[in-house]
């Protein structure tokens, strides 16, 4: 439920004030301690995840470490996320961030998706199977192309 206040949820807020905490993490980190130090955020956000959230993301983040090794893991409004040359291209939002019934894997413009006049950009995983995990994989090797 939105505040009256601000117009944002509880959820909303803390997600902004969990995106300045990231960019205040790396403020200063050039290269590959700024590259080190997002990752680490990446792999402690997949480990914080549960049941199917957890599911997803360490799926998704062993398919770009396998398919799209030139994607930088990172967090981005505390979902794991994976950026090419610092724009975050993939994320998982889990279900728990704003108590939804499912997880998505969503992407990005960047990653040119482009099917004819109309795509999907977001997916809902209700559970992940060897066909979802294909899928997801799929994605990912189009994304990064």
């Amino acid at each position: 439920m939105a505040d009256t206040k601000s117009g944002f949820s509880a959820e909303e807020r803390a997600a902004m004030k969990q995106r300045a905490d990231e960019l205040r993490s790396t403020k200063g980190l050039k290269g590959a301690a700024k590259l080190a130090k997002e990752f680490e955020a990446c792999v402690e956000a997949i480990e914080k995840l549960q049941d199917v959230d957890g599911d997803l993301a360490r799926v998704v983040h062993r398919i770009v470490t396998e398919e799209a090794p030139g994607l930088n893991p990172k967090t981005w409004y505390g979902f794991p996320s994976y950026a090419k040359d610092g724009t975050v291209m993939i994320f998982v939002q889990p279900s728990s961030k704003f108590g939804t019934r499912y997880p998505t894997l969503n992407f990005a413009e960047s990653a040119n998706l482009d099917d004819g006049e109309m795509w999907p950009v977001s997916f809902a995983v209700t559970r992940v199977t060897g066909a979802v995990e294909d899928k997801i994989r799929a994605l990912v090797k189009t994304a990064a192309s």
